[in-house]
């Protein structure tokens, strides 16, 4: 099969001809259609991410495709189901063994989720990742709840999911984003009222904010925008650290909460469940398998808005 290898940090990937993988127990070896490309790959290339697998590697934990083959113990897929797959930190492709930037991938049968026929790959495979942690943020940690007034601070590709998964969920929703630019795509997914900083939403009393930004100030921004109890939900790590003001939590019992998929394939169902009924759409740009290291490329350089997914041919 061909696939995209690492060699090492900080090297450049090579296509090469490889065996593909036989499934083992509780495995399905999946024909990819999508891989969705992730700025965490980017980190395990520059060493900022520790590597779970000898060199050489082939990253890609974002993939949706077709059962090819089905190992010992398989009992509820068959070869022909469309598939997605979640991840967790023990067992995910492209970091606890070879991943998706290749024609074939083994994937763990409990973590499969069904991908109806009119749900296209690309959506799939993005729902993998930026779905589900949009999905972790906004409803597994966030807990919204119809009605809710929500601020989205950040509308990159997993701000506007997570927007947009707020909106199906029967939130009203207000974005955050300095990016004007942006702001069309806001609105096409449902989104009115938009600002441009998070101190806009200071002494609005919003039930949640979920911060995809991460940068400190837009967290302690958010802590001043909720109301007494409310809800702040940190996905972004823009800073590794960040600082506010204790005052801010304390005085109206604000509850800060970090947010990260559980790896509960029940979430990835609803995200795509979400998709099929068109309540949903990730914000995607496709390419080919052949433009994966220029696509990796464009998103070290920041020059991606919303999600990169490599769709095979």
């Amino acid at each position: 099969m061909k696939a995209w290898l690492l060699d090492d940090v900080h090297a450049e990937l090579r296509q090469d001809e490889v065996a593909p993988p036989q499934p083992g127990r509780d495995q399905v070896l999946v024909r990819v259609k999508a891989s969705g490309l992730c700025h965490s790959d980017v980190a395990y290339m520059e060493g900022l991410f520790p590597f779970q697998i000898p060199f050489p590697v082939i990253l890609g934990h974002e993939a949706a495709g077709v059962i090819e083959a089905v190992g010992d113990g398989v009992t509820d897929w068959n070869v022909g189901d469309r598939v997605a797959a979640v991840a967790t930190a023990t067992d995910a492709p492209g970091i606890t063994r070879d991943g998706a930037y290749a024609e074939y991938i083994l994937l763990t049968a409990d973590a499969l989720v069904r991908v109806p026929e009119n749900v296209d790959w690309a959506q799939a495979a993005a729902a993998t990742d930026a779905g589900n942690t949009a999905y972790a943020g906004v409803v597994v940690i966030g807990e919204v709840a119809p009605g809710d007034r929500v601020g989205i601070v950040g509308l990159g590709g997993l701000g506007l999911t997570g927007a947009g998964i707020a909106l199906a969920k029967g939130a009203n929703v207000i974005g955050v984003e300095p990016r004007e630019e942006v702001w069309d795509s806001a609105r096409e997914i449902g989104i009115t009222e938009l600002v441009k900083d998070v101190s806009e939403l200071e002494g609005k009393d919003l039930d949640l904010v979920v911060d995809f930004a991460g940068f400190s100030t837009t967290t302690a921004g958010a802590l001043r925008a909720v109301k007494n109890r409310g809800r702040v939900v940190l996905v972004g790590l823009g800073k590794p650290e960040v600082t506010f003001s204790a005052m801010d939590l304390i005085s109206r019992a604000v509850e800060l909460r970090g947010a990260t998929p559980q790896g509960d394939p029940a979430d990835l169902r609803d995200v795509i469940s979400m998709i099929e009924a068109g309540r949903l759409r990730i914000p995607t740009e496709t390419i080919g398998f052949q433009d994966i290291p220029r696509g990796l490329g464009r998103l070290a350089r920041g020059e991606v808005s919303g999600r990169l997914v490599a769709v095979f041919d």
